[in-house]
């Protein structure tokens, strides 16, 4: 599987701050933070887990109309959406919208729903910064 550059992108993003280079910015090596923030989306505050940390990549694919399910994420998790419209609700109604290309902080310990609202398929690179033995994500449970 070919790797986008854009997934590229985003890990030299996050990887890297302004104030500390992780590599010299040249006419070679451009570096741009696209996402830098203490607190998820909704503004809440972000906290790591205790334990030995673990760090998950995944890309998720959600068909046109499909959603994700009612879930949280018990750990800070954060995403570059590379193609596709995806929308993001709160139980409290407050809505996420992401094209591709935008990034975010995910909620934590918060319940959500991921709708793909547009016409192809939405694929998102998500980067779960966990304890080992943790779970990632965690179904709404039955009422």
């Amino acid at each position: 599987m070919k790797i986008p550059r854009t997934i590229y992108a985003m890990v030299l993003a996050l990887a890297v701050q302004p104030a500390a280079f992780a590599l010299e910015q040249s006419a070679a090596v451009k570096v741009a933070t696209q996402l830098k923030t203490a607190t998820s989306w909704d503004g809440q505050p972000l906290a790591y887990p205790s334990g030995q940390a673990e760090v998950t990549g995944m890309l998720i694919e959600i068909a046109p109309g499909g959603e994700t399910g009612w879930h949280l994420h018990p750990v800070p998790s954060f995403g570059m959406l590379l193609e596709g419209e995806l929308e993001v609700r709160l139980k409290n109604g407050a809505v996420n919208r992401l094209k591709a290309g935008d990034m975010l902080a995910e909620v934590v310990n918060t319940l959500h729903n991921g709708r793909n609202v547009g016409a192809v398929p939405v694929k998102i690179v998500v980067f779960y910064a966990g304890a080992a033995g943790q779970p990632l994500t965690e179904k709404e449970p039955a009422h």
